[in-house]
C-alpha cells in the first residue's frame, strides 16, 4: 500500500470509494434509511471530488495498491480532517490509520498543533484509539450523529 496525492483523473474511482464506504460500512449511522443516507451521499460526486482536490487550502490523499484505490482522506490547512474513508474491500488493513497519519503530518507541516475532525458513530472508536478525544457534544449533521473530536499533534 502506498499513500499519495489524489489525481484529477481518479475522481470517479475516489467518488466510488466514498459512496461505497458510507453505504456499506457506516450502517450504524444510517441503518440503510434513505432519509439518513441520501443527505450524506448527495455531495459525493466526481465533480465535487475534483473541486476538493483543486482546493489550494487542502490536501487530498489516497491509499493505493497498484491501481486500486483503497481509501481516501483530506484535510485543510487550518487543521481539520474533512475526509477519511476506506473501501469496503480494504477494511481492517490499516488503510484509514495510514491515511490519518499522513494527514496529521500535513497538518503539522501547515503549522497546526491541533487536529480536529467530526466523527461518525461508526468511526468514533477508531479515532479514540488513534488518540482523539471528544471536544464537544455530538450534534446532528445531515441526519447523522456528528461527534467533534481533536488531538494534539
Amino acid at each position: 500500500m502506498k499513500i499519495r496525492a489524489a489525481l484529477p483523473a481518479e475522481k470517479d474511482q475516489i467518488c466510488n470509494v466514498l459512496r461505497r464506504s458510507i453505504a456499506e460500512l457506516c450502517t450504524a449511522d444510517h441503518a440503510g434509511d434513505p432519509a439518513r443516507l441520501d443527505p450524506w451521499l448527495f455531495n459525493k460526486t466526481p465533480e465535487n471530488v475534483r473541486a476538493w482536490m483543486n482546493d489550494p487550502t487542502a490536501r487530498m490523499l489516497i491509499a493505493v495498491d497498484g491501481t486500486t484505490i483503497l481509501g481516501v482522506g483530506s484535510a485543510n490547512a487550518s487543521g481539520e480532517i474533512t475526509l477519511n474513508y476506506v473501501s469496503p474491500d480494504a477494511r481492517f488493513r490499516g488503510v484509514s490509520k495510514a491515511i490519518l497519519g499522513e494527514l496529521e503530518n500535513y497538518l503539522r507541516e501547515q503549522g497546526n498543533s491541533l487536529s480536529k475532525l467530526t466523527s461518525t458513530s461508526t468511526a468514533h472508536g477508531f479515532y479514540k484509539a488513534c488518540g482523539y478525544s471528544d471536544s464537544g457534544p455530538a450534534q446532528m449533521h445531515r441526519q447523522i450523529n456528528a461527534q467533534p473530536m481533536e488531538k494534539q499533534l
